[in-house]
């Protein structure tokens, strides 16, 4: 089996014919036709099934149809790998950010990169904060957007390793259940006997469960329950619906407004996180991963990092590096 024909096969699929398939593929229908006759012959099945429509994959071409998808999809990711690896441009930025800034900073900071650049193909991807990093560092993103609690610390951490853009403070709001009936601003005390849900915290990346944890300890707030989820985005629905109530990051006070759930600022109002952009060592050489990371330092109205050459934080301790 060839990959070629894998491609062709999901050309026709998606054209809906072999005639608009070809033309697609800038090759003539009849070499089209007999590349689909062999990929059937080899696996022993018809794939497709001509119908007033068109063609349709039968039974076993919609197996086919997810699994060469996933199979060309790892196969141009390990391309586009070993090409970041040379040093090589490959047309394509990867770019994996956590939700709460996908929800309203990056699409403007990814209009800006593409305006400079409208062949390129950009990929948008939203794990959590610190398997965002592990694809940085795979090589699998070509950059990742986190929020921290603790930038200097990070700094100190990875700082050696990652090319590191202070994008600025993202604040903290509570996020009730709709209809609930909430002063503005909202006393934390209000948490008090309540629900309360919280993303999974890793020891790797502090963030928002170790932040809103400490103000809670810090103004002795003791809520009923405090509920785990695995993500800030697996948080939104369960409010939603009702199930607890939290505090969110909310970018530029932009950005968690557009669920159906309330918001309100709170009194006092909690350390806000700190959004950070990185890139591999050496990654800002690449024209497309410099001009967006130049970017970023360029929209960080109240950016923290005094060197961004060297990454270093003036809130930094002296010792902080042996504090690794």
């Amino acid at each position: 089996m060839e990959l070629r024909h894998l491609r062709y096969f999901l050309a026709v699929v998606e054209a809906g014919s072999l005639t608009a398939a070809a033309k697609a593929l800038h090759m003539s229908q009849p070499p089209l036709s007999v590349a689909i006759a062999q990929l059937e012959t080899e696996l022993g099945t018809p794939l497709l099934v001509r119908t007033s429509r068109g063609v349709e994959p039968t039974s076993a071409g919609r197996s086919l149809l997810e699994s060469s998808g996933r199979v060309l999809g790892e196969v141009d990711e390990i391309v586009a790998t070993v090409r970041r690896s040379a040093g090589r441009g490959s047309g394509v930025l990867t770019v994996a950010a956590v939700p709460a800034l996908i929800w309203h900073r990056i699409p403007r900071l990814l209009r800006e990169v593409a305006s400079g650049a409208p062949d390129l193909e950009i990929r948008l991807v939203d794990p959590p904060p610190w398997t965002a990093i592990d694809l940085v560092v795979n090589g699998r993103a070509d950059v990742a957007a986190i929020l921290v609690a603790d930038p200097k610390r990070f700094v100190a951490r990875h700082g050696d390793a990652f090319e590191i853009r202070d994008w600025g403070a993202v604040p903290l709001v509570a996020a009730l259940p709709p209809g609930t009936e909430a002063p503005d601003p909202l006393p934390l005390h209000w948490f008090d006997d309540r629900i309360v849900l919280l993303p999974q915290r890793t020891a790797a990346v502090p963030s928002l469960p170790e932040l809103v944890e400490a103000e809670f300890l810090r103004l002795d707030v003791v809520p009923r329950e405090v509920r785990t989820v695995p993500t800030i985005q697996n948080m939104v629905p369960l409010v939603e619906a009702g199930l607890g109530a939290a505090l969110l990051p909310d970018a530029d006070r932009a950005s968690v407004g557009r669920f159906d759930i309330v918001v309100r600022a709170t009194a006092p109002s909690p350390a806000p996180l700190r959004a950070l952009v990185i890139a591999r060592r050496g990654a800002a050489a690449d024209p497309v991963v410099g001009s967006l990371l130049e970017l970023v330092s360029a929209t960080s109205a109240d950016s923290v990092v005094d060197d961004p050459d060297r990454v270093r934080f003036p809130i930094q301790s002296t010792n902080a590096r042996e504090d690794r």
